[in-house]
């Protein structure tokens, strides 16, 4: 069986920054084991799986998978594997025709808008597949021993700790500066005993940074799905710009941000974040970005 597969940078428009992503574009027949372990051997964040749809309306099924588990839905591997089809022109025979995909997943339906600039596909955006769930709170003491951060550096006048999803769960924790931000680092033994993998994904970070280029800086640890840190993770930033909108005051409101995310592992990466709020209630989140394409290449399996 020969799988054919390209690799995009997400959320940059140059090589060799934002968040690799694998896509294997030819995955039908595959069993998720194969697709396991396919991941594990890329060892990227992410990779994609596409297959035929089930629901011929609509562009592909897609599987993600981090190097030790499948995830339901995530951000940067549905804006690269939007990028990805809309430059291959066709997926499965069937063309890639206008500007709009829909993408099957675990989570439900993810709609994708691919961005073009002189008629060339340069990124995509997508709409959260699922409303904001806002969860229980976390213990502040356990975020600060998980990140490595004395636990005074966790804002909390905003909000404590808490959980929160649009499709994928992440723990969310305010920083009182850029400086504890840069400082954080992930102890994958505080993980293991205190945050299940079928718990959260993992803890996202942020600080509301205003200093001219981003809205917001942003760090993500996973630990135990095989991503000590991310350089960009879409479905955290898409749930956390559908957070801020539901603390904002206003009952009615479009909150727009650029979020900051790698920047401390050298690996920049820019996310257009954007939230709808009506009658108090947030009722819509996207994420998007511009991709790079990489490399190419097949699989060959026995």
């Amino acid at each position: 069986m020969k799988l054919n597969f390209v690799t995009v940078d997400v959320f940059t428009d140059r090589q060799f920054g934002g968040n690799p992503l694998a896509v294997v574009l030819n995955a039908e027949g595959l069993a998720g084991e194969r697709m396991q372990a396919i991941a594990a051997e890329f060892n990227l964040a992410e990779t994609t799986f596409v297959l035929p749809p089930r629901d011929p309306a609509h562009t592909a099924e897609v599987r993600i998978f981090t190097p030790r588990a499948e995830m339901p839905f995530a951000g940067h591997p549905n804006v690269g594997t939007a990028f990805a089809l809309a430059r291959a022109g066709q997926s499965y025979g069937r063309a890639i025709a206008g500007d709009r995909l829909v993408f099957e997943e675990k989570a439900g339906l993810v709609r994708m808008e691919l961005a073009r600039e002189a008629g060339q596909t340069v990124g995509a955006r997508l709409a959260a597949p699922q409303p904001l769930k806002i969860g229980a709170d976390a213990d502040p003491d356990l975020v600060a021993a998980a990140c490595s951060l004395p636990v005074g550096e966790i804002e909390t006048r905003n909000h404590a700790p808490l959980v929160a999803s649009c499709g994928a769960a992440f723990i969310f924790a305010e920083l009182k500066s850029r400086a504890a931000l840069a400082a954080a680092r992930p102890r994958a033994d505080v993980f293991a005993e205190r945050l299940p993998r079928d718990g959260v994904t993992g803890i996202h970070l942020y600080f509301q940074a205003a200093d001219g280029t981003v809205d917001i800086q942003t760090r993500m640890f996973a630990p135990l799905h095989g991503i000590p840190e991310d350089p960009a993770t879409g479905a955290a930033n898409v749930a956390l710009i559908g957070l801020l909108a539901h603390l904002r005051p206003e009952a009615d409101l479009v909150l727009a941000q650029t979020i900051g995310q790698g920047f401390d592992m050298g690996r920049p990466s820019l996310l257009a974040a954007s939230a709808e709020k009506a009658g108090g209630r947030v009722t819509a989140t996207h994420i998007g970005g511009q991709c790079v394409a990489m490399m190419s290449g097949t699989i060959e399996l026995g």
